[in-house]
């Protein structure tokens, strides 16, 4: 029996409406999968630097020789590089010559010019177990950077860290990231040293 034109039409009108309507559940983002080694450190203690810090054995340091394409002020400012990560804490160091509050200013000014793009900026008042005091910054946001800090003794040293990654800023897939670093970030706070002079 041959089969009748009508009918094969009805039937793809109804198989076409059924899927119409079917309903779709959109599948959350996924982001790749992150395998972090475990928190071990190592010392930086060169010889002609004024300050020493401990930082994660998975890191390296770099002297910075263009600090964003422009030359450093002095030969104290490195890069910790973490490789795996593609993320970098540029460090900056400054003596301190009746010109505290400005520094500190700056480095106010330099974490809120991320404002335009931040969700939040929180500051935090730091006390290290050496009695070190300085502010640590968690910046919300698809911001370029989320985690800066400062530590200074107001008289002769002042050190600024700043976390950036080679990638698009995104706060959902560097969230983890961020919060592994954050980590490394306050342990070389606790163990930043200063030097006195003549004993570099």
């Amino acid at each position: 029996m041959k089969p009748n034109p009508v009918h094969l039409i009805f039937i793809l009108i109804f198989v076409v409406f059924c899927s119409c309507n079917s309903g779709y559940t959109p599948k959350p983002r996924g982001y790749y999968r992150v395998n972090f080694p475990p928190h071990q450190y190592q010392r930086f203690d060169q010889p002609d630097f004024p300050y020493s810090f401990e930082y994660p054995v998975y890191a390296r340091i770099v002297r910075d020789t263009s600090f964003f394409e422009a030359k450093p002020e002095n030969p104290y400012w490195i890069n910790i590089d973490f490789p795996q990560f593609k993320a970098r804490i540029y460090v900056s160091y400054k003596e301190v010559a009746n010109n505290f509050d400005k520094l500190r200013d700056d480095a106010y000014k330099m974490t809120y010019k991320h404002s335009y793009k931040a969700t939040s900026i929180e500051d935090s008042m730091m006390v290290t177990p050496l009695g070190l005091h300085g502010v640590f910054f968690s910046v919300g946001g698809n911001a370029a950077t989320a985690k800066q800090f400062f530590m200074s003794d107001t008289s002769t040293h002042f050190l600024r860290g700043a976390l950036y990654f080679d990638a698009s800023p995104n706060e959902d897939s560097l969230s983890i990231v961020n919060n592994f670093i954050e980590e490394d970030m306050l342990h070389l706070i606790n163990t930043l040293q200063w030097k006195k002079a003549g004993h570099r």
